[in-house]
Parts: C-alpha cells; sequence; structure tokens
C-alpha cells in the first residue's frame, strides 16, 4: 500500500510560482499513472495533469505553457512545477497514483493566488 503526501502549498501573487510535492511511502517506480487534480471552493474536482510510467505527460488546457509535471523514482516523489500563477488556480491540489486496479490518493495542498 502506497500512501501519498503532498506538500509545497501556500500564498502567492499572481504571476508567481510554487512547486509541489508528492512524496509516496514506498516505490513508485512500478506505479503506471500518477497526475494532479485540483479543487476550488464550490467546483468538482478536476484533473490539472498527469505522467505515466514511460514519462507520457498530459495537462488540462488552462494550465498548458504553465505547469509542469515530473517524476523522479528514486525519490518517490512526484511535483508540479506551478509558473505565472493566475487567481483561478486557486484551490486544493490533490495527487493521485493508480495502477490496473488500485489507486492512492493524498489529502490535498492548498494553493491561494491572491494579491
Amino acid at each position: 500500500q502506497v500512501q501519498l503526501v503532498e506538500s509545497g502549498g501556500g500564498l502567492v501573487q499572481p504571476g508567481g510560482s510554487l512547486r509541489l510535492s508528492c512524496a509516496a511511502s514506498g516505490s513508485i517506480s512500478s506505479v503506471n499513472g500518477m497526475g494532479w487534480y485540483r479543487q476550488a471552493a464550490g467546483k468538482q474536482r478536476e484533473l490539472v495533469a498527469f505522467i505515466i510510467i514511460g514519462g507520457n505527460t498530459n495537462y488540462v488546457d488552462s494550465v498548458k505553457g504553465r505547469f509542469t509535471i515530473s517524476r523522479d523514482n528514486a525519490k518517490n516523489t512526484m511535483y508540479l512545477q506551478m509558473n505565472s500563477l493566475k487567481p483561478e488556480d486557486t484551490a486544493v491540489y490533490y495527487c493521485r497514483g493508480w495502477n490496473k486496479a488500485t489507486e492512492y490518493w493524498g489529502q490535498g495542498t492548498r494553493v491561494t493566488v491572491s494579491s
């Protein structure tokens, strides 16, 4: 069983940057896919970006060119580099990992983009 813990959230001004981390309690080298989701107040949780075991990535249109997802299997950690942050990026960010029949979720980290 893999446990995921997010960190790196906080308050940042518009245009600023943050890097979120998702640390796993066990090896992620065999976890097929990992992704970042976010949930803003009063809205449904949405997929922001994901990375699969071969390294391919995908992003929701609203963050393309601003966010970069990566994973370091040696450190059992996934990252989300967020640049040019906008107020509409404000949300609780969750990481998720999944295999064929299993999924893991973190507890979330809050990101607030405000002046």
